[in-house]
């Protein structure tokens, strides 16, 4: 073979490899980490990102009400994983808008001058889990991957990437990792009535599920630590949203005025979540204080 000819066959070669490059996903690469105490974890292209968050939420755990005893559980567990001792991945799961984010984040404020981070995933992106858990493995910070609204379909490669780094997989999750996840489905997949017909009972009562619940109960029984959450009470979401009012600025002498718009104003929601609630304190605080 010529000079000129092997010249010719490794640039066609490299030109290859330059567009095998340009297709093959590659993994994260380590950010800014004094850049904010959470980031965003974005494909962009090929490349996998992660974008820090400039205006973190400011909520704090006293802004939270109605749920001490969650607010307890996920507290302690937090309050452990920082310290460096034993914690749990945790699962919350239930009711919407009752504060399970919001708790999530208010964990992160209380603790973030001890050094805990926080890295959001959106479930797409859990096929990435593994790559991240490496990229962070070796820093000094505590890491909560948030997975916030999680569920899954059947068939979907988050579900496994996500199962093997909860437990079950060669490579262990470093100690400076947990998953936090929000979900309202206790056991992250769809259920059917058809399964219920997979269930073996045995002469004695015992009940044994077959092998399709058996796999969607696998995933949430990885987390170490479930926290649950229910619909609130009239009383509790008056409470609420009288914490709100106050927040945004209403007159403690003034809040009685506000009882019959804020249970109109759930009426008309069809829920008395913590959600509907802070969303009318921000409407009739902007109505009656300028706020």
């Amino acid at each position: 073979m010529t000079t000129n000819a092997l010249e010719s066959l490794l640039a066609r070669a490299e030109s290859l490899l330059a567009r095998l490059e340009s297709v093959l996903p590659h993994a994260a690469t380590a950010p800014d980490w004094n850049a904010s105490i959470a980031w965003r974890y974005r494909r962009r292209g090929n490349a996998g990102v992660l974008e820090p968050v400039r205006h973190v939420a400011t909520i704090r755990l006293a802004d939270l009400r109605e749920v001490e005893p969650q607010k307890e559980r996920l507290l302690r567990n937090t309050e452990q994983f920082v310290a460096g001792r034993g914690a749990n991945n945790v699962l919350l799961t239930g009711a919407r808008g009752t504060g399970k984010s919001s708790l999530i984040k208010a964990c992160l404020n209380e603790f973030a001058p001890r050094g805990l981070r926080l890295i959001e995933v959106d479930k797409t992106d859990l096929v990435d889990l593994p790559d991240l858990v490496d990229l962070v493995a070796e820093r000094a910070e505590r890491f909560i991957v948030f997975c916030d609204d999680l569920s899954f379909d059947e068939g979907e490669p988050g579900y496994k990437a996500l199962k093997s780094v909860l437990d079950g997989s060669v490579a262990q999750a470093s100690d400076n990792v947990l998953i936090y996840a929000t979900s309202n489905r206790r056991h992250l997949l769809p259920e059917y009535m058809q399964e219920n017909l997979s269930y073996q009972h045995t002469e004695d009562g015992e009940v044994h599920p077959g092998e399709g619940v058996e796999e969607k109960i696998s995933l949430s029984e990885r987390f170490g630590l479930w926290v649950s959450f229910y619909p609130f009470t009239q009383d509790e979401y008056l409470a609420i949203a009288k914490q709100w009012l106050l927040a945004y600025g209403v007159a403690a002498d003034a809040l009685a005025a506000a009882r019959p718009e804020a249970l109109v104003w759930a009426l008309e929601r069809g829920s008395r979540s913590g959600r509907v609630a802070q969303q009318f304190a921000r409407d009739y605080a902007a109505r009656h204080t300028g706020g």
